[in-house]
């Protein structure tokens, strides 16, 4: 696989025969780096990084001239300008991508109704359906291509295959701003030379348990008996990746898909080692997670709290509760014990929160006795304040004076993906995530791979 720089780009003939690839997988070109650069066109062919120009700040997106110099997504924007110290860094603006990533969106919808954005920035289209009216998937991809770059200023890689996984990678090496097709009758061809770390799924421990086993290429994991990828990695682990080996992908293309996880995390400016003072960080967290969880009508059953501390070694704790939530103390209070719980530790430079296993809320409240029903009513009342008046009028006392520097303070990306789409307001981000295979839990929030 490609650096992500481009130094790998693959494109199809135009006498490739498309006919039965008829699933898209459409993915922005470094799509924070291309809106910023909307507004920056001086900038065009020159390397430049987004993220915040402070120490603790992680590149969020950055774009390809930066790329060939070593830099990514996540990495911190000090190191970022030691690799490219003639890049200019331009600050983020999650709004506006929130706004283009609507407009990209839209154009998918009018193309085929069968589009299931994972990400703000990427979709699964089926086009079956549309080739009728508007000709083969590869004349569809190109076509989407043109329009979206037209509309928007906005440049895009697409990938044509015949199932999600394929089409997927299909459109990382087709980047930047390209299209690969993969006819379904090829699809080992394209897949069996590739390195394990091309299977969804296969991160540095599942890569190292593959790898004491002799396998390198995609191939290898094809030609293995399954006995003996089950024995070194799980029955279900094994099946899933000797399935994608062989091109076998069922998954269709799904409209409609659920939120995973609602949260928030902060980057402290300095590590904080103060337990008071990260125990009101976890206060103004639960508070906002209860906030985001409410205004979307929903619920969870599962509080998990994250910390990073300054190697950026990452732990996460998570506690089930005996009913679904969205009150802000009830988080908070829960998120606490789990936190006290770990007893003493080094400085911490990151601290979040998310609440998982979610539901809608109205099944949440159906216990004759509630005991968090005071709480509750309380913070109803600040939602109602908040939606008239902004987001600080009312808060909780001890979070008044609250004067802790934060570099990055995010929503989790898990929920961006369906509110980019209007079909439900879900993050975090990261995704957000979902089938992309990328962690969005970095210091400086969301960040993208394209």
């Amino acid at each position: 696989m490609g650096r992500g720089d481009g130094s790998a780009r693959q494109v199809s003939s135009p006498t490739v025969d498309d006919t039965d690839a008829t699933i898209l997988h459409v993915d922005m070109d470094a799509f924070f780096a291309a809106v910023e650069l909307l507004d920056h066109p001086e900038l065009r062919g020159k390397p430049a990084i987004v993220g915040h120009a402070t120490g603790r700040s992680v590149v969020t997106s950055a774009t390809y001239e930066a790329r060939r110099f070593g830099v990514r997504s996540a990495m911190p924007v000090s190191q970022a300008l030691r690799l490219c110290p003639n890049a200019v860094v331009l600050p983020p603006h999650m709004n506006r991508y929130q706004e283009y990533s609507k407009k990209v969106m839209a154009i998918f919808q009018q193309v085929t109704p069968l589009v299931e954005q994972v990400s703000i920035d990427e979709a699964f289209l089926d086009v079956a359906g549309a080739r009728r009216l508007l000709g083969s998937p590869g004349r569809i991809g190109a076509s989407l291509r043109e329009r979206v770059f037209r509309e928007t200023g906005l440049p895009c890689s697409v990938g044509a295959a015949g199932t999600k996984f394929v089409a997927k990678l299909a459109s990382g090496r087709a980047k930047p701003d390209g299209m690969l097709v993969v006819p379904p009758d090829q699809t080992l061809a394209f897949l069996h030379p590739l390195p394990i770390s091309a299977l969804w799924g296969v991160g540095p421990s599942t890569q190292e348990a593959l790898g004491s086993l002799g396998l390198r290429t995609v191939r290898d994991v094809a030609e293995v008996p399954l006995a003996a990828l089950e024995k070194r990695i799980g029955a279900a682990s094994a099946r899933k990746l000797h399935d994608l080996a062989n091109g076998i992908d069922p998954r269709v293309v799904t409209v409609e898909s659920e939120e995973k996880s609602v949260g928030h995390e902060v980057t402290f400016e300095h590590d904080v080692s103060d337990h008071v003072m990260l125990r009101r960080e976890l206060l103004r967290l639960a508070t906002k997670t209860g906030q985001r969880l409410r205004a979307n009508g929903l619920a969870g059953r599962t509080v998990a709290l994250k910390l990073r501390f300054a190697d950026f070694r990452t732990v996460t704790r998570s506690r089930t509760l005996g009913e679904a939530t969205n009150v802000g103390r009830r988080i908070y209070d829960e998120i606490a014990g789990v936190f006290d719980a770990l007893g003493t530790h080094e400085p911490i430079r990151l601290i979040g929160i998310r609440v998982e296993q979610l539901e809608q809320a109205a099944g949440a409240q159906a216990a004759l006795w509630d005991p968090d029903e005071d709480w509750r009513d309380a913070e109803r009342a600040i939602d109602g304040v908040t939606a008239r008046f902004g987001g600080d009028m009312l808060k909780p006392a001890s979070l008044v004076g609250n004067r802790t520097k934060r570099v990055g303070d995010t929503s989790s990306l898990r929920a961006l993906a369906n509110r980019q789409s209007g079909r439900s307001d879900r993050q975090s981000v990261q995704r957000a995530a979902g089938e992309r295979g990328v962690d969005p839990d970095v210091d400086a929030g969301p960040h993208d791979d394209g």
